[in-house]
């Protein structure tokens, strides 16, 4: 690595870092509660580093849905693997149940931070919360409408609802449970569906 590769790539691991511990940081304590040296203390880079990276918390909230939609990316390319869209909405209701001891303690991550984001009076950002969750919604609609169900657009919304109740009720409740009973809810449901003229 030559010597002026060298700092950018050390720039770009603290930028990284910093985002990454945004995503975490703000999911488990909320916007509010959240400082900009919790968020350097989690990614171990000086306090005063961080306004280097990021001026405001608004700027590493954005990165932090960034982060987000990164992960979703990542979660929607490995189901993409599979070649029958009902088992990809299969392997992402059991990814949602996988992380039923997170949701208990802290919710779902981009949810939570979107119904924060949208009690505030100012900016834009619950905009872009409800995008990483439009995403998944599209994804959802495209993986029914290749089943040849009716109104897939419908379906994913009522999909990706229980997702968003039943991480809610674990979280209030603190019963990570209700996500592995849902969850067997919803694959039962998913299985239940048949397109028009399909057999039982």
């Amino acid at each position: 690595m030559t010597n002026s590769a060298k700092p950018r790539a050390q720039a770009a691991d603290k930028r990284r870092r910093l985002t990454a511990a945004a995503a975490q940081v703000l999911h488990e304590q909320g916007v509010e509660r959240t400082t900009l040296a919790d968020i350097a203390h989690a990614a171990d880079v000086p306090v005063g580093n961080v306004y280097y990276y990021f001026k405001t918390k608004d700027e590493l909230v954005r990165a932090a849905l960034s982060e987000h939609s990164t992960h979703l990316g990542e979660l929607i390319g490995s189901l993409d693997q599979l070649p029958n869209p009902r088992d990809r909405l299969k392997a992402l209701i059991e990814a949602w149940v996988s992380r039923r001891d997170t949701a208990a303690r802290y919710g779902c991550p981009t949810g939570t931070l979107a119904v924060e984001l949208d009690k505030r009076a100012d900016g834009t950002l619950d905009a872009e919360a409800g995008a990483v969750i439009r995403r998944l919604l599209d994804w959802a609609g495209h993986q029914f409408r290749a089943l040849g169900l009716p109104d897939p657009d419908d379906l994913a919304v009522t999909l990706v609802s229980a997702y968003q109740g039943m991480s809610l009720l674990a979280n209030a409740l603190r019963d990570p449970d209700i996500m592995t009973r849902e969850g067997a809810r919803l694959l039962h449901w998913l299985d239940s569906l048949k397109a028009p003229g399909q057999r039982p």
